[in-house]
């Protein structure tokens, strides 16, 4: 869950100050990181011995020892000149050094779960920001390229900088998004958007097996970011294996408010979706749906369900949650955003803009992993002259959408005082929300790396919920993890025994699975579904015809 923040720093204060754009949330906020790592610092208990320590090994890197390796997996010290450059050599010994120490001293620190969180990611900033790789005289593969080029490089590397700087780059561009074409190669399953209003398009794509499902299913996707990467190219689409699996899918595509939407709430989310489950039965013929909640919009589902429950409705049959958290009690990276006085602040922004700005929070986000997603773009991008690369899904998540001012303050909340997860602790469409009286099968999907969503916080949504869980933990993260097609050799997941209170002894309990957690799903939506019917031959009904190919309009809505 995201919410307003405040304007990030543009990139030349970022290549002058890092620490403050990295954080991505203000001024205010990173005093507040960095004095949760003064405190994480304060409370080890062995600081004078690690200064020490550090002292001894800054002493033996000036003398040409080593004293510190890369971590595995870090190739920001690669080049030879790293071995065999004497100043090379003790200046990222000399690094390595200074970053294990905080390191350690972070993660040795008694300090409670939100502050030690807080430190880890403004000693992540701090340390990351201070590699010497990230300029041209600290980084020997950039001047070796500068040198092999005759100076090209670098007039590449400022030719991105300005292009970024003058399209108002939060952060330096992750990905060439030209080869990628909206309803062409991504998002072209084939489908037809069969229900607009001014809130969502549902589109509905055409069956490839004979016979489907008795109930068609409903997903549900984020209120942030588009829901394309569910339909990413032929062979890495979930979409198209769900309806190769006869499953007859049905996909919310949320409008791209602008302004005059900044007015709307949850309730107007909440309206727009029991609307299109009315669309969706209608179109069908069918009296019950499945449905499916990813990310932010696993949230919104699983409030809309409680609310049908409230008023005896039954209509769904089934729901799916992947990488959602409902329960904010469990420690994770939202720690970083709901703590004082962020909240406070991101909702004066969000009175004064209207709107969080997508690009904001794709900067937010990034800067969680700052050498990954920010330093590594920065180094290729601009020190070595190169341009990002041709990457789906990256291109998908450049693509940023808009969410209204009041849904932002309201998720906020939620997020700070966990109301999802207390009983009463929101109405929504007139309904008190009680999770419990939700009395639905679920199948629950966490992910073994989302640094979003802990697979943990995942797992709660099993205790939260009436009516039989199944949970599933994949590997890979939050974005990996839906991108998971069958055939990956490297893919794997678990599943276990019912799951009771403790996610550990479910983990224990586990039994480890090669392949995509999407087959095992299949299965599960077919043993709960009342049997098959022949597949429909058009799209859409006498109500709500056939509007416009897929992927509709609201998904191209800039």
């Amino acid at each position: 869950m995201t919410a307003g923040t405040d304007r990030p720093a543009a990139l030349g204060e970022a290549a002058a100050s890092a620490l403050n754009a990295g954080l991505a949330t203000g001024r205010v906020g990173t005093r507040q990181a960095a004095a949760a790592l003064g405190r994480a610092l304060a409370g080890s208990p062995d600081v004078t011995c690690r200064a020490g320590a550090l002292a001894r090994d800054l002493a033996a890197a000036a003398a040409g020892r080593p004293v510190a390796q890369p971590a595995r997996g870090d190739t920001r010290f690669s080049h030879s000149a790293w071995r065999d450059n004497p100043c090379y050599a003790r200046l990222g010994q000399a690094y390595l050094a200074t970053e294990r120490a905080i390191s350690d001293l972070v993660e040795q620190a008694d300090v409670d779960w939100q502050t030690r969180q807080q430190a880890r990611f403004a000693a992540t900033v701090l340390t990351s920001t201070l590699a010497p790789t990230n300029t041209l005289p600290g980084n020997p593969a950039a001047l070796e390229r500068a040198a092999s080029t005759g100076g090209r490089s670098l007039l590449r590397g400022a030719r991105n900088l300005l292009t970024d700087a003058w399209a108002g780059q939060r952060i330096p561009r992750q990905v060439d998004a030209r080869p990628f074409r909206l309803g062409e190669n991504i998002g072209a399953t084939p489908g037809a958007v069969v229900f607009r209003n001014e809130v969502v398009e549902i589109i509905q794509y055409t069956p490839a097996t004979p016979r489907v499902q008795a109930e068609p299913l409903l997903i549900v996707w984020s209120l942030i970011n588009r829901y394309y990467v569910l339909d990413l190219a032929p062979g890495r689409s979930f979409i198209e294996y769900a309806v190769s699996q006869g499953i007859e899918v049905f996909v919310t595509s949320w409008r791209n408010p602008g302004r005059q939407q900044a007015g709307w709430d949850l309730d107007t989310y909440a309206a727009a979706l029991v609307a299109a489950m009315d669309a969706v039965a209608e179109i069908t013929g069918s009296l019950r749906i499945g449905t499916m909640g990813l990310c932010a919009g696993g949230q919104l589902l699983a409030a809309v369900l409680a609310h049908l429950a409230a008023r005896g409705d039954d209509r769904v049959a089934h729901v799916t949650f992947g990488v959602s958290q409902l329960d904010m009690s469990v420690p994770s990276v939202a720690g970083l955003v709901i703590a004082p006085p962020l909240p406070g602040l991101a909702r004066l922004a969000t009175r004064a803009t209207g709107l969080v700005d997508g690009r904001d929070t794709a900067a937010a986000f990034a800067w969680l992993r700052p050498g990954e997603l920010i330093w590594n773009f920065w180094v290729s991008n601009y020190l070595m002259g190169e341009d990002p690369p041709a990457f789906d899904i990256l291109a998908w998540n450049a693509d940023a959408t808009r969410l209204p001012g009041a849904a932002a303050r309201q998720l906020l909340a939620i997020a700070e005082r966990n109301l999802l997860a207390t009983p009463g602790g929101i109405t929504l469409l007139g309904t008190g929300i009680d999770l419990a009286s939700t009395d639905l099968p679920s199948y629950v999907v966490g992910a073994e790396t989302d640094h979003l969503v802990p697979w943990q916080g995942a797992y709660r949504t099993t205790q939260l919920l009436g009516g039989e869980a199944t949970f599933v933990l994949s590997g890979g993260g939050h974005i990996q993890h839906l991108v998971n097609p069958p055939g990956n050799a490297k893919a794997r997941f678990r599943t276990g025994p019912r799951p009771g209170d403790d996610p550990a002894a479910w983990l224990a309990a586990a039994g480890q699975q090669q392949g995509s957690w999407w087959g095992h799903w299949a299965q599960w939506v077919r043993d709960h579904s009342s049997g098959d019917r022949p597949a429909p031959g058009t799209l859409g009904s006498r109500q709500h015809p056939v509007a416009e190919p897929a992927p509709g309009r609201y998904a191209k809505q800039k």
